[in-house]
Order: C-alpha cells, then sequence, then structure tokens
C-alpha cells in the first residue's frame, strides 16, 4: 500500500474531532558515533511520521545523542521541561533507554523505545509502565537462533558481546535458553563498543573449541570479534543478533561475514517474502517512501521509528477524547491506550500490546536470516 495513502486511511479511521489541537512527540537519536548505522536511519525517517490526524497536528522535535548516555539524560529532560513533549520516540542505544527511564517515569511521559534489549520494558514495574518497544524482544530473536542451532548439532557456543547492558542482557537471555535447550555456554567473553581488536578474546573463544559462537553487539562494531574469528581460521557457525541487520555490517565484514546466521524482522530480507504477508505491505510503503525521500533503502532501524509512529496513530485520537495535549492528564491517557493497541501491523512485525506485555510481538516478528554473495538472505526452516 503506498504510504501517503496509508498514512491517509490511518487518518481517516481514527481522527479526532475537528477541533484544532497539537501533539508534541520527541526523538531521540545516535546520528552519530558508533552506532550511526542506526541513529541515521531512524533520524531520517521522523520526515516520513503523519504529521496531521484528523483536526490534530503532530509537531516532532528531535535531539542528538551521539550515543553518549549523559548527553540522552539532558536531552530528555529538555524535551520534558523546555519542549513539553507528550511522548517520546528512541533513543537508538539500550543504555541510553535505560539511562532516561527514570526521567520518563517521574514525568509520566510514554516512550516508544526503539531498542533491542527487553530490560527497557521488562519486568513492568513503576518505571518500565511508561515504556513500549517496537524491536523484537532478544528472547524471541534469541529462541529462533537456539531452534537453528539445536538442528545443526551445535552442543556448545561461545559468547561474545558488549560490555554494557545489550551485552549482558543478552548474555542472561541467550544463557537462559541455551541451558533449558541442552546447549552449553563454553566461553564468555567482552569487549566495548569502540575497541580496535578482539583477537584476545576471539583466542579465548577459538580455545573452548564451541561448536559455535554468538556475537552480541550492534552494527558495525559487530565486525570486529567475528573478523578476529576469521583470521584465527574458526570454522564454527558464527551467529549475530538482530542488531547487525544493516549494510554497515555486511560492507564491513565482507568475506569474513559470509554464512553469518541471524534471525531478524522480515523487512531485511522483503524480497524473499511472500506478496500476501501483511507485515510486507506495509514496510514495502514505508521503504518506498523513504527510498524516494532519501535515494536509498533504510535499515530496519529506521522501521522501529517508524511503527513508533503507527503506535501513536492509534493512540492519540483515543487519548484526545480524554484530555488536551500537553497535560499531564492526556500523557498518562496516552500511555494507557498505546496499552490497549491490538493487531497494529507494522513493519517489523503485529503489535497486541497488553497492560503485562509492552512489547506486544510474537513468532511473526522474526525470520532467519544468513548473510550469502554480500547480501542478508532469507534461510529456509
Amino acid at each position: 500500500m503506498p504510504y501517503r495513502t496509508f498514512l491517509l486511511l490511518t487518518a481517516v479511521a481514527f481522527g479526532c474531532s475537528s477541533a484544532v489541537a497539537q501533539v508534541r512527540i520527541g526523538l531521540m537519536v545516535s546520528a552519530t558515533g558508533p552506532t550511526a548505522a542506526i541513529g541515521i536511519p531512524q533520524k531520517n525517517t521522523a520526515a516520513l511520521l503523519a504529521t496531521r490526524i484528523g483536526g490534530t497536528t503532530i509537531e516532532y522535535v528531535q535531539l542528538e545523542d551521539g550515543g553518549d548516555t549523559t548527553r540522552a539524560v539532558q536531552n530528555a529532560k529538555k524535551l520534558i521541561s523546555d519542549d513539553h513533549v507528550d511522548a517520546v520516540i528512541g533513543p537508538s542505544t539500550t543504555p541510553n533507554a535505560l539511562a532516561i527511564l527514570d526521567i520518563i517515569a517521574e514525568n509520566k511521559v510514554p516512550l516508544l523505545a526503539t531498542v533491542g534489549t527487553s530490560s527497557v520494558v521488562e519486568p513492568i514495574d513503576a518505571k518500565r509502565r511508561w515504556v513500549f518497544k517496537t524491536t523484537q524482544n532478544d528472547d524471541l530473536i534469541a529462541s529462533a537462533l537456539i531452534a537453528h542451532m539445536r538442528a545443526n548439532g551445535v552442543r556448545t557456543v561461545g559468547f561474545i558481546g558488549f560490555n554494557d547492558a545489550y551485552g549482558e542482557n543478552w548474555f542472561k537471555v541467550f544463557g537462559a535458553l541455551a541451558d533449558k535447550a541442552g546447549i552449553a555456554i563454553v566461553a564468555s567473553e567482552r569487549y566495548a563498543r569502540n575497541d580496535s581488536s578482539a583477537t584476545a578474546q576471539a583466542l579465548k573463544l577459538i580455545a573452548a573449541r564451541p561448536d559455535a559462537v554468538l556475537i552480541a553487539a550492534v552494527g558495525g562494531p559487530a565486525v570486529l570479534p567475528q573478523a578476529a574469528l576469521y583470521d584465527q581460521a574458526y570454522k564454527g557457525h558464527v551467529y549475530q543478533t538482530h542488531a547487525v541487520a544493516t549494510d554497515d555490517f555486511i560492507r564491513l565484514g565482507k568475506e569474513k561475514v559470509e554464512g553469518t546466521i541471524l534471525a531478524a524482522g522480515s523487512m531485511l530480507v522483503i524480497d524473499d517474502i511472500a506478496a500476501t504477508d501483511p507485515i510486507k505491505q506495509v514496510a514495502s510503503g514505508y521503504m518506498s517512501a523513504y527510498e524516494k525521500q532519501f535515494g536509498n533503502r533504510p535499515a530496519t532501524f529506521g522501521a522501529n521509528t517508524f511503527d513508533a509512529g503507527l503506535l501513536l496513530q492509534r493512540a492519540i485520537p483515543v487519548a484526545l477524547r480524554a484530555a488536551k495535549p500537553g497535560t499531564e492528564a492526556f500523557r498518562v491517557a496516552l500511555r494507557d491506550a498505546l496499552e490497549q493497541q491490538q493487531g497494529v501491523v507494522g513493519c517489523q512485525g503485529v503489535f497486541n500490546m497488553s497492560p503485562t506485555n509492552h512489547n506486544g510481538m510474537d513468532e511473526r516478528a522474526r525470520v532467519l536470516v544468513v548473510v550469502r554473495d554480500g547480501r542478508f538472505r532469507l534461510l529456509a526452516q
């Protein structure tokens, strides 16, 4: 479905009264720094979000944090105190999302987080009841990887991840699922996002003789340990998380990332997905609009921002019936409306939110993918 037609239908279906109103949405991105490959498509996607729903205008205020947690906190405070936003989309990285949870909860501002780590929404407590997430939870992705490992005789795994919240949460989630599946983690290593070498860690992993290695890192920096494993002639399977779903990963890794296995949203391999898939229809509309505006296809991370916009399009008219924008009552109503969204088809999956599930995605939000001949391709299951 064409992007503008989709927005028009959404506005008609969920439009509010003709009374003039304005909703302000903050956008936090990391379009510079080590995770720029994630932040840039999110920043660009802001230009494609709906600016009007019925008689209500939507204004977006975007701030850059460069992947720095201190700047993320400063930006969150500014968006809330100075710009008086009714909701926030972002930020791009897990550490930054976790850093602003207190501010979000204290000010009762709904946050639509565009990060992978499930710890931003689980367990739902006083802070996380204000947070929703538009990226697949780690356990949804990890369970697909484990199923592939079991089917291919993998019984031992070496793990290497970022030495921050992203890597640690993946180790926790994957470790628990692997243990239940009878797969042993025989080595565990960490490295920093801005490290220039992971050779020492790769040698330790290889010494443990694992059947496979799982790398829990993001974008271009995820290439570093995989390149080191390749250079040291490691021959086992290499798995990555959905956070490498970017052209930068293949461009930087080249032949050293051939054969990589990951699970990700079907948008990553959109050309291999059946035309009847409703997710493909929405994702194709978004991708066409993005390519027309910016001259290239977006990374799947941009879709997380787009899907946040779709959820807000559905929830804002409901909240407007309860209160005026710019008030705490409206933010509370918006949070409640987001929590009740059901059957929202996005680029990354189908969202069914509830009071106990602020991600709402199921197995339709993932497919197995392999890097083959310098491209991400659908891997038959």
